[in-house]
């Protein structure tokens, strides 16, 4: 018996309005004008920053969609139960955490969120449905989504589960939704699941050429989406860990990636040497493939992974070490100026950003901190560095000054350091920033995009990742203290 009917989704809930579910479901909305779109939220600050002229979220060419589609076809609201029980096809985009709790902690997905909505589905639905896992998820969520689904459903109503991973890059989220290397869909092999799958095809063909839509199984599309993560933070690590190599001998990581990246197997991409990975995704999906491969009993597979994250700490702690070493070993009270907050440009989310680590390594040495974001508002930088600092609000208001321009974060400054790649920290006038400067002024460029002779020729002691420091004499990186 089949339990759709034959004709195209016109009614699309998302559920989650975060930095996945409001993107995606505006760029539907703008490329399905006859599809509703609602994104709903139990949070109502957040849902009320969708519907105002200031978003929740930054993301290029994000507003202007929303601007465009919102009250048309695209809502947000708090209303999930008249959402969830009008529409025919619901979006799971609720955020899944690592655990910091119980068996599997620091490893595993918390999967709280994703087990609640999924009962309230099951409550609220009075008609069969098509329920979409885009939350990154473990292998066999879906499974999970599924018999939580089936065990609280009325009678009459039948729910088919698919998985349809989201692989965007903050930054180019709008970009990657429009132009997309493909979407992942995975479905079981019943009838009705197989209808489900070119149900939610037949949204994405709106826009996209079917040849770049690959469906696969559940499993495969779930574990796709871990691995190709895996596989991204994998290239930072082996970069970074050979731009240690670099520092060491005397070779420049860019020359080197320029080499390694022009052999077509290899490829330039993700091959630029930094102070480190952020975002929500890459840590918290490797720690995931980390805690399935021992759950699975493969240790051997489980410490190949793990090795990314502890790579990506060690290129943060050896950074911040950097700094206090070329600082003649001290740094207590010495004023530094942060240029970038957000784990990369072109996004205000914070969320594992190496920054978080760079300050808390200067505050826990006694620096003053005047930190410049163009993008993260004042009170999120406070609250991070709150959070993994033994310092109070006040310690923090005395301790670190959150500024408008990198010219007011230089300003008696001995130091700046990058930590975000904005362009515009590219083409600052740096010169005009030195003469407000203490001397000898440094500058510790943590993703390798300053000119670093143009500096030197100014006057700046410039410290780069991936390159030797012109003063060894003074800096030494002592890798075997970190």
């Amino acid at each position: 018996m089949e339990h759709f009917e034959n004709k195209p989704i016109t009614r699309i809930c998302c559920i989650g309005a975060g930095y996945v579910g409001g993107p995606t479901c505006a760029v539907i909305a703008n490329q399905c004008p006859h599809i509703r779109v609602c994104v709903v939220d139990s949070n109502p600050n957040r849902i009320e920053a969708w519907n105002s002229d200031t978003l929740p979220i930054y993301e290029p060419g994000l507003k202007e969609i929303v601007e465009k589609c919102r009250n048309r076809n695209l809502f947000f609201s708090t209303d999930l139960q008249k959402e969830i029980g009008d529409a025919e096809l619901i979006f799971i985009s609720v955020n899944t955490p690592t655990k910091m709790f119980g068996f599997g902690k620091g490893k595993a997905a918390d999967l709280q969120n994703l087990e609640n909505v999924s009962r309230l589905i099951a409550e609220i639905s009075v008609q069969s449905k098509i329920v979409v896992e885009k939350s990154t998820v473990p292998v066999r969520a879906a499974e999970s989504i599924d018999r939580i689904l089936n065990a609280n459903k009325r009678d009459d109503v039948h729910f088919e589960i698919l998985s349809n991973p989201e692989f965007l890059a903050e930054g180019t989220a709008i970009k990657d939704l429009l132009q997309p290397d493909r979407i992942l869909i995975g479905g079981g092999n019943s009838t009705d699941s197989k209808i489900a799958l070119e149900k939610l095809c037949e949204v994405y063909r709106n826009w996209i050429d079917n040849d770049r839509i690959i469906t696969t199984n559940t499993w495969s599309s779930e574990l796709s989406k871990l691995a190709a993560n895996a596989f991204l933070a994998q290239r930072i690590s082996s970069i970074n860990a050979i731009s240690a190599i670099c520092e060491s001998t005397g070779a420049d990581v860019n020359e080197v990636a320029h080499a390694i990246g022009s052999d077509t197997r290899i490829g330039k991409r993700f091959l630029q040497a930094s102070v480190g990975f952020g975002g929500s995704c890459f840590q918290k999906d490797v720690l995931n493939l980390v805690y399935l491969s021992e759950y699975l009993k493969l240790p051997e597979v489980a410490d190949y992974w793990h090795q990314i994250i502890l790579m990506n700490d060690y290129q943060k702690r050896r950074f911040a070490l950097r700094i206090t070493e070329c600082l003649f070993n001290t740094i207590t009270n010495k004023r530094i100026a942060i240029l970038g907050f957000a784990f990369k440009a072109n996004t205000g989310d914070t969320r594992e950003t190496p920054a978080k680590f760079v300050c808390k390594h200067l505050l826990d040495e006694g620096a003053k901190l005047s930190i410049y974001d163009p993008k993260v508002p004042k009170a999120q930088i406070i609250q991070d560095l709150t959070m993994i600092t033994d310092l109070n609000s006040e310690q923090l208001n005395e301790c670190v000054n959150i500024v408008n321009s990198p010219f007011d974060a230089a300003m008696d400054s001995h130091a700046i350091v990058i930590c975000t790649d904005w362009d515009e920290f590219k083409n600052l006038d740096y010169e005009k920033m030195y003469e407000t400067m203490r001397k000898p002024a440094f500058l510790f460029d943590g993703r390798n995009i300053v000119d670093v002779d143009h500096l030197q020729s100014i006057g700046y002691n410039v410290e780069k990742i991936g390159r030797r420091s012109s003063h060894a004499q003074i800096c030494s990186i002592r890798t075997k203290s970190i």
